[in-house]
């Protein structure tokens, strides 16, 4: 059996003696493919202590320096790619296309990275007081760390350590123990693009290792993305400790579809906004909002049969349109939503549980399911479900659409489907959710703008990536100088200096 280690530096564990390994699932054919070690405090010290011996060196480099590690790093992953989103696919289970989806996304940050240099660049006045100047300079923190979701095992950690690393920190990761492979791999890459020993490493674990990580002194700020709950968690322990904190939660994104909008092209982006990666994306788009009775009965009519065409195969089916899920619990998770959803009283229209594929009947999968008649008083319209399910409110007008995503306690993203140009601005205006599409039903903002939601779709006041993210990794210096002609005069030295 496979074991997946750490990434530590002078890490001399044997895998064969460890005490505590997890198994990480092939969704594909519902077996285990190999085990991971669920590492310790003790794991962490030593992370911590290779991070210390590097941090200093490493943010001594000029930004030049360390942008040309990243541009590097940037062309092994491009080279290595198809191997990345191979080793993805087989334990995350999403297709390969989706694959390579979630590692270009990720490389997209590295590209921002790549201009730490100019982002880098402090401010400056010339003349704030008779013979002042003042400026300021962003500096490294030292050691941040990263725990990262099943999800995106490419993409999210590549939005964390790309940064963090570019501004001259060091970093510790720690992914999800259910596909762990893809991040040891770009850790490995990393120390091949020419970053030193230590800066960049990656633990495994279980809430041990997260509770040494938000505990550890020596860690000075942590990125977190996962559950809300989890988020909350994490959040107020990390600042417990003093760190510096941002903790992204869980999301039910809406899809408003106003009775003018493209119901062709609603259907087409539903299909994937919904459906794709089996549903298991923080911006995937589970609830959709028809505003009138006209504008609901002609969708559900064409989403039918749209939904009926799906096809659900193996990872490596080029012509599917999502895989498995990532494991049992997960599968049987979704299928306890669904069932929780006919329990409640909504319209089962198309029932995605006990579907099976031949030749795999033992792979985490599952089909779509379609309900309509939904309310905002079920339990499984106020919580997130992360599987291949489609919900449909019904809204009376514009007013109602509105008030459902703005209302719910999470707030990660939300589009709007309309040719009106007034309706869609007075709606980004309005809606209380952090990230808005027009026409864009998954409006993740590009690398160089920030991703980051509301309410308890993310705890912290510092967005990812984008200049939000070079603000959470670095801390401001502000300097006030004069250089003084002749001999000091200290009459005033005890009155509070002004630049009058």
């Amino acid at each position: 059996m496979r074991i997946i280690d750490h990434h530590i530096v002078g890490s001399t564990a044997n895998p064969h003696t460890a005490a505590r390994l997890a198994d990480v699932f092939d969704p594909n054919a519902g077996s285990v493919q190999a085990q991971v070690r669920l590492g310790t405090a003790a794991d962490l010290e030593r992370a911590v202590a290779a991070a210390q011996a590097a941090q200093p060196g490493w943010a001594a480099n000029n930004p030049q320096r360390r942008a040309r590690v990243m541009f590097a790093f940037k062309a092994l992953v491009e080279a290595h790619v198809d191997e990345l989103a191979h080793l993805l696919s087989s334990e995350h289970g999403k297709v390969l296309a989706d694959a390579r989806g979630d590692i270009q996304r990720g490389l997209d940050v590295i590209e921002f990275a790549c201009g730490i240099p100019h982002v880098l660049k402090g401010e400056y006045t010339q003349g704030a007081g008779p013979g002042i100047d003042v400026y300021s300079m962003r500096q490294p923190l030292g050691i941040g760390a990263g725990i990262t979701p099943f999800n995106f095992p490419a993409m999210i950690p590549m939005w964390m350590f790309g940064v963090a690393i570019a501004c001259g920190n060091a970093f510790i990761l720690k992914p999800s123990e259910r596909d762990p492979s893809v991040p040891v791999r770009l850790a490995e890459l990393m120390r091949e693009a020419g970053a030193p020993e230590g800066i960049l490493q990656v633990v495994h674990g279980d809430k041990e290792m997260v509770d040494a990580i938000l505990d550890h002194p020596a860690i000075g700020a942590v990125s977190f993305v996962g559950s809300s709950d989890i988020a909350h968690y994490v959040y107020r322990r990390g600042v417990a400790a003093g760190k510096r904190v941002q903790a992204m939660g869980g999301a039910k994104n809406h899809g408003i579809v106003m009775p003018d909008a493209d119901l062709d092209q609603v259907v087409n982006e539903l299909s994937g906004a919904a459906f794709g990666s089996a549903g298991e994306r923080c911006m995937a788009l589970p609830v959709v909002v028809p505003v009138g009775a006209a504008t609901a009965e002609a969708l559900r009519e064409k989403l039918v049969p749209a939904i009926a065409k799906l096809r659900i195969g193996i990872s490596t089916d080029r012509d599917a349109d999502y895989g498995p899920v990532v494991n049992a619990a997960h599968k049987a998770r979704v299928e306890a939503w669904i069932q929780k959803g006919v329990d409640e009283g909504a319209e089962l229209v198309v029932d995605g549980r006990g579907f099976t594929l031949q030749g795999h009947e033992a792979g985490f999968f599952i089909g779509p399911s379609l309900f309509d008649h939904v309310t905002p008083a079920m339990e499984s319209y106020r919580e997130e479900i992360f599987g291949p399910v489609l919900q449909m409110v019904r809204a009376a007008d514009f007013e109602e659409a509105l008030s459902l995503p703005s209302q719910h306690q999470y707030g990660n993203g939300v589009a709007i489907f309309t040719r009106n140009g007034h309706a869609a601005r007075e709606f980004a205006a309005r809606v209380n959710v952090g990230m808005v599409g027009i026409n864009v039903p998954i409006p993740v903002p590009v690398a160089y703008h920030s991703f980051g939601g509301w309410k308890r779709s993310a705890f912290g006041d510092t967005n990812q990536h984008g200049m939000e993210g070079v603000k959470f990794w670095t801390k401001v210096k502000t300097i006030t100088q004069r250089w003084p002609d002749g001999a000091p005069d200290g009459s005033n030295a005890f009155v509070i200096p002004t630049m009058g």
